[in-house]
């Protein structure tokens, strides 16, 4: 069973990997670089702060960097040291087919993905934040993280499976750091 999972993945991957031109290379790289996003990150936080204020909006903050941390920590150190699979761009029977730029392919291990795992913990805190306040804000701000989460894929560097396990991992740390929060009554909404 685990076989045929792997297979289909790495089938799905080859598919979803062989759509490339100049264009998207540009544009790809982009989204997935890490750095690329801190203006959105900054935007996040003032929209925290024009509907929550200072005092809120710092804690709010401290609980994005908390989850940051442990979405970026346990990817690694929870799955990709554990369960070493390569990225596709290390895996010798498929990395003549990955399309990759600059030669560039990160970590032997992509199982899951901390790009995901982050994203979708950001995702789902912003959510949880201001899906009240703000219309629509969860559509585009998970909009936002499959975007990023896919251009993994569009780079060589995760299959598919990566991606949904990082996403959920991001998810479910997320919600359990909402959840704590308002089990110490915190008020977070």
């Amino acid at each position: 069973m685990i076989e045929s999972i792997t297979a289909l993945d790495t089938d799905l991957f080859l598919f979803l990997n062989g759509f490339h031109n100049e264009l998207f290379d540009t544009i790809m790289y982009w989204v997935s670089h890490k750095f690329f996003w801190v203006p959105f990150y900054l935007f996040l936080v003032y929209l925290l702060y024009r509907h929550f204020g200072l005092k809120k909006t710092a804690v709010l903050t401290g609980l994005i960097l908390v989850t940051f941390a442990l979405t970026n920590t346990l990817s690694v150190e929870a799955f990709k040291n554990i369960f070493e699979r390569p990225r596709p761009c290390h895996n010798e029977l498929i990395k003549s087919q990955v399309h990759i730029l600059h030669d560039h392919c990160g970590g032997k291990w992509g199982f899951v993905s901390s790009h995901a795992s982050n994203v979708f913990g950001l995702a789902t805190l912003i959510f949880l934040f201001l899906g009240k306040r703000i219309k629509r804000i969860g559509f585009w701000i998970f909009l936002w993280a499959a975007v990023v989460s896919y251009s993994r894929i569009y780079l060589g560097v995760h299959y598919p499976l990566d991606l949904i396990c990082g996403g959920f991992l991001g998810i479910s740390i997320a919600i359990i750091i909402y959840g704590l929060a308002k089990q110490f009554k915190l008020k977070l909404t």
